[in-house]
């Protein structure tokens, strides 16, 4: 089944708003000529209506980092779904293992944040992936299903037409370590897998499973040309325009 490549950038806790949109303009420019690949930013909160709007009728688009899943309240320091959706974003990462580790992200909350977006119109890429811990211990795929499972808890295929799985092993995320093609092939198989066990095999064939982890130009063809990877969630490499556009056009890049 076509699935169109997609290469999401997440800036973290990086660039002021107008360094971000200095670099949204560049990146911009950078990919007028891409055909074929959907390209994706996540700047701060702060930054993210400034960001959407320079990128507005380019081949950028943008997305939040986080959201609660309340649609309005007493919620000091939380922003919901439709102020995301309201700033011009298409997209928002959910449960990070940096909000997973350092906020108390629980499978609960990402399911709940799901339904929020969802509802909102937002197209969610649901970030996932075991750390050096549970990968030493053999629970790869026992925390993955489980993260899978219960996240996706209570929904149904046709609620989830929008969705983006995107695995990143923990050990992997700012360390320099890449997993191997071995790793990637395997778990994205078990990823597959498993949605056509708990939904069906047109709702595995046709999600998109990004893969994330100290992707750089380096190592993106050799992971773009795994079966089951249809992306990547790119970080420290995504802030830089000119690093960033050589991972979008991976397909122009020798292994």
């Amino acid at each position: 089944m076509n699935r169109i490549p997609f290469i999401a950038g997440n800036w973290k806790m990086y660039k002021t708003g107008p360094e971000a949109v200095d670099a949204a303009k560049k990146l911009a420019s950078l990919c007028s000529d891409v055909k074929d690949v959907e390209i994706m930013i996540a700047p701060t909160f702060l930054s993210l209506p400034l960001v959407s709007a320079c990128v507005q009728g380019t081949r950028v688009k943008t997305g939040a980092q986080n959201l609660y899943f309340e649609k309005e309240g007493a919620f000091t320091g939380e922003v919901s779904a439709d102020m995301i959706k309201a700033a011009g974003a298409e997209y928002v990462l959910i449960g990070h293992s940096e909000r997973r580790q350092y906020f108390g992200e629980t499978d609960e909350t990402v399911c709940k944040k799901l339904r929020a977006a969802f509802h909102a119109g937002l197209k969610p890429v649901l970030c996932i992936g075991e750390t050096e811990v549970e990968r030493d211990q053999e629970k790869t795929f026992q925390t993955l299903d489980k993260q899978v499972s219960d996240g996706l808890k209570g929904f149904v295929s046709d609620e989830l037409k929008d969705l983006t799985l995107a695995y990143e092993p923990v050990w992997a995320i700012g360390t320099g370590k890449t997993a191997s093609t071995t790793q990637v092939d395997e778990v994205h198989q078990y990823l597959r897998s498993l949605l056509s066990r708990r939904f069906s095999a047109d709702f595995s064939g046709r999600t998109r499973i990004l893969y994330g982890g100290s992707v750089k130009p380096e190592n993106v063809k050799e992971l773009m040309n795994i079966r089951d990877v249809d992306g990547a969630l790119v970080g420290g490499a995504s802030l830089d325009p000119d690093k960033f556009i050589k991972i979008i056009k991976f397909y122009l890049q020798e292994i």
